[in-house]
């Protein structure tokens, strides 16, 4: 019984320890690809924890407005962009949003090049009606819609 709380505290240490690491030392090109998406929205969320799970947790999985993702947007945005209309994938040298970030963010996932493991921190809550048809077919032409591609300094 000891031993089992003990293993359970000692993987919330962990996961605990690689947030604070990551956020303390943030260069852009040192840290794993991430993907940047709405932690606002239902339907956002499950795609987001559906690339963590075919990317088998390689992928940094890190909301729009959590405070390590406004960190992240403000190294790489500029302070007159409006990044929420779609979700990013970021890796060391380029910012794939939207459509353009659907490629690589497969070809990632296929290659499996990273072999660092990010524990998982995705929230599924939502204060809109994500949950509906509608919602979904209009998130999903969102996607398809909207794409950009910046290229980090």
């Amino acid at each position: 019984m000891i031993l089992s709380v003990f293993g359970a505290n000692k993987k919330l240490f962990h996961k605990i320890l690689m947030r604070n690491k990551l956020t303390k030392n943030m260069s852009i090109e040192d840290l794993p690809p991430i993907v940047i998406y709405d932690d606002r929205c239902y339907l956002c969320s499950r795609f987001a924890r559906g690339v963590s799970v075919l990317a088998r947790r390689k992928i940094l999985i890190v909301g729009h407005y959590s405070e390590l993702g406004m960190k992240i947007k403000s190294k790489i945005f500029p302070n007159d962009y409006n990044s929420t209309r779609m979700f990013w994938f970021v890796t060391g040298k380029v910012a794939y949003g939207g459509r353009a970030a659907i490629l690589p963010l497969l070809c990632f996932i296929l290659s499996n090049k990273s072999t660092k493991f990010i524990p998982p921190e995705i929230p599924a809550e939502c204060d809109h009606n994500c949950k509906t048809p509608k919602a979904f077919f209009r998130r999903t032409g969102s996607i398809l819609s909207n794409s950009e591609k910046i290229i980090l300094k």
